[in-house]
């Protein structure tokens, strides 16, 4: 069983019943769910990975100390504490991992601020209503809101994408203040603007690391020159890939697992592992040559069945620019090329 699935059940067995018993006035502000660092959180998992900072557990997120205050924090903290050490024959560790805790109680603010550096709240600062938090909702600014304003296209472009990752990843099992499920809905996906700056940028390096550096390395006889040039158009690739996916790329060990499970370009996994893992050989090079052109042809022909160039080529570096062009923003359009990287 998967550790996400694992983490449901001891929500569902213990958890749940934990706060409905315990802190039944204070439910109603209260999400919970498994996000964040780990395998787990990706759906990555396996029995290796049972071998560090695996162990049944789940997050409990609060909003501001306007709502839940510090003495009920607490308390929800000693509680979790009392939940079953062992389920399913995983030994809650008694050490924190390193980077700090990755289950337990959390305010929302200070979760998010951790990952991405931004609060993303006090969202709903207005008094609460005696209604309930639905209206408490009406009268305060939203999550989405609140952390749209904090993000400018600058903040965006300086967030690593593995953060970002965490923010969105897992399940949450319960949120009935709506604060969390607002947070992840703006942050799912880059802005529009910002996802084509990344998106010109990659190009750019794999036209440059792939069509044109890979060749010239092999022919000056720099065998590791050019495996330089193929580990860099493999990365370029791979974020071009997960940004015409709109997703997120997770951590570099998980990357390629990511890949394969994309809806759109899954294929080219397979054949960016087959140009890491080979020589430059001269008859080995022309070969994977060709496999890099036919890996950035299925790339320029996602770009156009997209709308999002107007190049009508096979090289790269002007749909690169192409691409560039069509952002709506002129102060973000008119960075470099290479900013968003």
């Amino acid at each position: 069983m998967k550790g996400l699935e694992i983490a449901k059940l001891y929500f569902e067995q213990f958890g749940l019943p934990m706060l409905k018993e315990q802190f039944p006035e204070v439910l109603p502000y209260l999400a919970a769910g498994l996000t964040g660092s780990g395998s787990e959180c990706f759906g990555f998992d396996d029995e290796i990975s049972r071998d560090h900072d695996f162990e049944p557990g789940f997050c409990i997120f609060l909003p501001g100390e306007d709502i839940v205050d510090r003495r009920t924090a607490f308390q929800l903290e000693r509680a979790y504490a009392k939940l079953p050490k062992e389920f399913m024959g995983l030994q809650r560790a008694m050490l924190q991992p390193v980077g700090g805790p990755r289950h337990g109680v959390f305010r929302t603010a200070e979760y998010f601020r951790d990952k991405i550096g931004v609060p993303a709240t006090d969202m709903r600062t207005e008094e609460v209503s005696p209604a309930g938090p639905d209206a408490a909702a009406a009268e305060g600014s939203s999550a989405s809101d609140a952390l749209a304003n904090a993000l400018t296209a600058s903040f965006w472009m300086q967030l690593p994408e593995y953060a970002l990752a965490e923010t969105v990843n897992g399940e949450i099992f319960l949120d009935n203040y709506g604060e969390i499920t607002e947070i992840r809905e703006t942050l799912h996906t880059w802005p529009e603007d910002v996802r084509l700056k990344k998106l010109a940028g990659h190009l750019l390096l794999m036209g440059q690391s792939g069509q044109y550096n890979y060749r010239r390395c092999v022919r000056h006889g720099e065998n590791a020159a050019a495996q330089l040039a193929v580990c860099e158009f493999v990365k370029s690739t791979m974020e071009v890939i997960f940004l015409l996916n709109r997703q997120y790329q997770p951590y570099y060990k998980w990357s390629f697992r990511a890949l394969r499970a994309l809806p759109l370009l899954s294929i080219e996994a397979e054949l960016l592992e087959f140009l890491l893992t080979t020589d430059n050989e001269a008859a080995l090079a022309e070969e994977k040559y060709d496999v890099i052109e036919g890996i950035a042809s299925d790339i320029i022909d996602e770009l156009m069945e997209q709308g999002l160039t107007k190049a009508n080529c096979g090289d790269l570096e002007k749909h690169a620019y192409s691409v560039n062009d069509g952002i709506g923003d002129p102060s973000l359009r008119n960075l470099h090329v290479l900013a968003g990287v």
